[in-house]
């Protein structure tokens, strides 16, 4: 038994309340193994549990936090081992289970994703599963062969959590990358990351036509909606777009004109449930080849008293770049 902080959301007459509380571990879920948490990152599934959607969180009190990365205290299985620094991010972490927003976490072992040489737990936290998800969504381009030499590639929602580290991922690939972003402030961000062109969330206004002209070889699409719709109309032939997000909709109102007449993919990226070797190969890769100095760099350190202010301002649209939760900050 061990007592620990956590940032606890509370159900108060309809109202929903985060604060910090002292909590014990013998009230953590059943799991193989018991994680000393000491770093998480901040995600938009973060702030809608913090605000009750139920969607995402069915009961309260609740501990959010969909990643989260320490070292194991206890093991039930041996792997991981006691001692060992892990990653753990999506399953149900952080939305019916309690997450990384804990200094201790109780998870399965299929959970659990062993640290790649060389990285700590920050330095995965400043990925997290935004970084897991953009890695997810460039290797799914790779994986239909799309090339720097084909043309430029587009990346929606280029300023935030995923499209931020799509970009840097892309450039340092040696593609032209395309920063389609709402966010004009962001735009010497962009370009640091690698950007070779700005456009404004105007570029994805809705078109009554049902194709226009061919622009971008491929894309990573993280808005969905109707940007997601406008993109696929400006995809060359044979070209290939990795969708990842929903913030504008999760509706899709298209016509099949660019699958049969362009033969253009879209490429579906669950970052959530997929098998654990998926998850383990993005990572080495994050750690390695794919590594993205310009994110780590801007990557901003908070504590738990700062949680409520930056999860609104997800809420609002208003936040860019990597956040990492210390615990003990």
């Amino acid at each position: 038994m061990s007592s620990y902080q956590a940032w606890r959301v509370h159900e108060k007459d309809g109202q929903y309340v985060g604060g910090v509380e002292t909590l014990d571990t013998d009230d953590l879920p059943e799991g193989d193994v018991l994680i000393r948490v000491t770093h998480s990152s901040l995600n938009y599934k973060d702030a809608l549990s913090a605000t009750g959607n139920k969607g995402v969180t069915r009961s309260f009190p609740h501990t959010p936090g969909i990643d989260a990365a320490g070292e194991v205290v206890e093991s039930a299985t041996g792997t991981p081992a006691v001692g060992q620094q892990v990653i753990v991010t999506g399953y149900d972490l952080g939305m019916n289970t309690a997450g990384g927003f804990g200094e201790y976490i109780r998870v399965p072992a299929r959970w659990v994703v062993a640290m790649p040489q060389g990285w700590n737990a920050r330095r995965a936290m400043v990925y997290g599963t935004a970084g897991l998800t953009a890695g997810l969504s460039v290797a799914k381009l790779l994986k239909m062969g799309a090339s720097p030499e084909q043309g430029p590639v587009a990346v929606s929602g280029a300023s935030g959590a995923v499209g931020s580290v799509a970009l840097e991922i892309l450039s340092g690939l040696g593609f032209k990358v395309t920063a389609i972003s709402g966010k004009a402030d962001q735009a010497d961000a962009l370009t640091k990351l690698g950007a070779v062109e700005l456009l404004g969330r105007d570029a994805l206004d809705p078109e009554k036509k049902p194709l226009l002209k061919p622009r971008f070889a491929n894309a990573v699409d993280t808005v969905g909606g109707s940007p997601l719709a406008e993109l696929l109309k400006q995809v060359m032939p044979g070209g290939s777009v990795s969708c990842c997000g929903l913030v504008a909709g999760p509706q899709l109102e298209t016509t099949v004109l660019p699958f049969i007449l362009r033969g253009i993919n879209l490429l579906g990226v669950d970052s959530v449930e997929i098998p654990l070797a998926e998850k383990e190969s993005v990572w080495s890769r994050l750690a390695g080849e794919w590594a993205c100095p310009v994110t780590e760099a801007s990557a901003r350190d908070i504590g738990m008293d700062e949680l409520d202010d930056a999860l609104q301002a997800f809420l609002k649209g208003q936040s860019a770049g990597s956040l990492v939760l210390v615990h003990g900050k």
